[in-house]
């Protein structure tokens, strides 16, 4: 039972808010488990006084107190578990929203090295599974515990010496609780697992059915289905007949008990020393004894089977952001957009090559440097130190002259505005989408940076506009459209710096050319920092800065590297390929 305690300690600080709704709920069962005791009481009364006398009046008063009664526990009944599930869904609420904020400040690269669908189970069925244990576990124990007391208590005082020979089998529920909780703990736990499993095989599927549909994998897709499907069916299975043969083995149990009380109930009634009502009553309480233990036996499976979802979602918790806001934070000031990078190098978490070497560059307010080089030099890494998703491992990267791990995370990503290498498209209205940009923008602000962003003509044409919803993958829009939303969103933003990643990434040549007037417009006044292979607006560059094994290998204009025949001279044209003629795409982007 330590992983059970473990986890109790863990997560049962959230009730913190909730914790006097939890003591109302304790008031109501204690009620409800006094009005059953005193319902059974009064049903003997009735036995003897009434039934076996054929006394027509010395019904009416305790079947009206009995009446009184059931009326009470009804109410109260009702109270309290109306309470509590209400106290349980507000745990469940908390809880997942706590994780949910936690799991948005991890790294990109705990996102790769995890199964979307296995973190969508995890906020989902192991969210619910620990509040089975911290919420319904607590209110089912203490409501089993005074049930079973008592019931104990009314059993004694009736007879008790009859009472402590049924207390006698009591603990063989208990036992046989104990003997079956490993296993299920281990069923439940693959079962969690293997449902993490077939959510993300299911999320991919869908996710990539462009490519199921034209390279034929539908086959593929299914046996990876089938297979996951049936991890988590012989996980399910095994726990259902662990769970079921706990259960027939209680009935069993519990039917001897009821047994043994009957038969020495029939023993004493014969030797005089027992009423009817006397025993129909301590039967009952018996009856209702058994239930309670039982119960105890069952929250304990379900309480070690919770502790598989407090694993998985403890696993969450416990990684730690790459970054966190300082602990003495700047003040924040107009920023003006100077950036610079001193010794920058950085090794991804789990991986022993650097990424980036001693890098060291400057970029003015207004400035576009342009940083390019071969695929895996270490380009987009840097977009990632710049908007302080990693640290640097060396080195310090500053905005206007402020290391950025002084600033404040929220106020950073205020001012540097990054335009991702993936178009990330919400599932929402075109509104909506560039809203978020800046949100609480009026429909005012958000058409003129549609029109800077050269894509209200094609918005405006669609039967509802700004309205239009979309998605990602959605087929309504183009790639260079999607991409001008995107662009929009950035221009709405207005931050003094911006950081591209390979802004024309996936784009064929014409809508590439038609977004570069968009991209000229966005990066006026600002500071920008662009990562491409794409050279066409390596000529309008302040500077271009060339990577190369993690290293800057080469700085300086265009003219100038071209003129080097180095490294940049050789991307720019490649063997094989006409040589690079600015004037022929800048006469291209103009004519768009």
């Amino acid at each position: 039972m330590r992983e059970v305690r473990e986890a109790f300690r863990r997560f049962w600080p959230l009730t913190r808010g909730d914790r006097k709704w939890l003591v109302a709920i304790v008031a109501c069962v204690v009620v409800s488990a006094l009005a059953e005791t005193a319902a059974i009481l009064l049903f003997a009364e009735l036995t003897d006084n009434a039934l076996e006398a054929g006394s027509l009046s010395a019904f009416w008063g305790p079947a009206g107190a009995w009446l009184a009664v059931a009326v009470l526990g009804a109410l109260v009944g009702y109270a309290g578990n109306s309470l509590a599930t209400w106290t349980a869904e507000r745990f469940v609420l908390r809880l997942r929203a706590g994780v949910f904020r936690h799991v948005q400040d991890l790294p990109p690269d705990f996102f790769q090295k995890h199964r979307q669908g296995d973190l969508v189970e995890r906020l989902t069925g192991d969210v619910e599974a620990i509040e089975q244990m911290v919420v319904s576990g607590v209110v089912g124990t203490v409501s089993a515990a005074f049930s079973a007391v008592f019931y104990s208590a009314a059993a004694l005082w009736l007879r008790w010496d009859l009472a402590l020979v049924t207390f006698f089998l009591a603990p063989l529920f208990l036992l046989a609780a104990r003997r079956f909780a490993g296993r299920i703990r281990t069923a439940s736990q693959d079962e969690r697992v293997a449902d993490g499993a077939i959510t993300s095989v299911v999320e991919e599927s869908l996710g990539n059915i462009v490519l199921t549909q034209a390279y034929n994998r539908r086959r593929d897709e299914e046996k990876r289905l089938d297979r996951e499907a049936r991890a988590w069916m012989r996980a399910s299975v095994r726990g259902a007949r662990l769970s079921e043969m706990y259960e027939q083995f209680v009935e069993v149990v519990e039917t001897l008990c009821v047994l043994t009380v009957i038969g020495l109930g029939v023993w004493e009634i014969s030797a005089g020393r027992m009423s009817l009502g006397a025993l129909l009553a301590f039967a009952a309480f018996v009856g209702y004894l058994y239930p309670p233990i039982r119960s105890l036996g069952q929250l304990g499976l379900t309480l070690t089977a919770a502790t598989a979802g407090a694993e998985r979602l403890g696993e969450l918790l416990d990684a730690e952001p790459a970054v966190s806001d300082p602990a003495k934070p700047v003040s924040e000031w107009p920023v003006r957009g100077w950036v610079s990078v001193h010794g920058a190098s950085f090794t991804y978490p789990g991986t022993d090559r650097e990424s980036l070497r001693d890098v060291t560059f400057t970029a003015a307010p207004g400035e576009l440097v342009l940083i390019t080089g071969a695929s895996g030099a270490g380009k987009s890494t840097l977009s990632k130190l710049l908007t302080r998703f990693y640290d640097p491992s060396a080195g310090v990267i500053c905005l206007d002259g402020v290391p950025l791990t002084d600033v404040p995370l929220a106020f950073l990503r205020e001012n540097v505005a990054l335009l991702p290498q993936e178009t990330l498209i919400l599932h929402g209205s075109i509104r909506e989408n560039i809203e978020c940009g800046r949100p609480g923008a009026s429909d005012a602000e958000i058409e003129a940076a549609a029109r800077a962003a050269d894509a209200h003509d094609f918005v405006a044409a669609l039967p509802e506009g700004y309205g239009t919803r979309i998605a990602p993958g959605t087929a309504t829009l183009s790639g260079g459209q999607l991409q001008r939303i995107a662009i929009a969103r950035a221009m709405l933003r207005a931050a003094p710096v911006l950081v591209l990643d390979e802004p024309t990434a996936g784009l064929d040549s014409i809508a590439a050319r038609r977004i570069v007037p968009a991209l000229r417009r966005l990066m006026t006044g600002r500071t920008t920092i662009m990562i491409t292979h794409d050279l066409s607006l390596a000529p309008d560059a302040d500077r271009i800065l060339v990577v190369d094994g993690g290293r800057l290998a080469e700085t300086g204009t265009h003219d100038e590297l071209m003129a080097r025949g180095g490294v940049y001279a050789r991307l720019a044209s490649p063997l094989g390929r006409t040589p690079y003629r600015p004037e022929e795409t800048l006469t291209l982007a103009l004519r768009v």
